[in-house]
């Protein structure tokens, strides 16, 4: 069994969030403290604001989004009332 820990907003919305060489992420590198993009991950429901990013538009929960800015995940938080913690998810 594998944990992930999610980004969890106020109204209940959870991401994953992650940047890595592995990561469809820019730059494309490991341990960095800062990106201009992420890879956002299954959202918990369908975020039109992620949409345009989508690596599979006809599973918006069941797929992973590239290169994401900053600014696209900083507006998503704020649309979902911001973040309260992390939710864990079982995969």
């Amino acid at each position: 069994m594998n944990t992930k820990q999610r980004i969890k907003c106020a109204d209940g919305f959870t991401m994953s969030v992650q940047a890595s060489i592995g990561h469809y992420c820019s730059p494309r590198m490991t341990g960095l403290g800062f990106y201009d993009a992420y890879e956002v991950g299954y959202p918990s429901e369908e975020e039109p604001l992620l949409v345009p990013h989508a690596e599979d538009t006809s599973r918006p929960t069941e797929t992973v989004y590239g290169w994401v800015p900053v600014q696209v995940i900083v507006d998503v938080i704020a649309k979902h009332g911001g973040v309260v913690g992390t939710d864990e998810e079982e995969k």
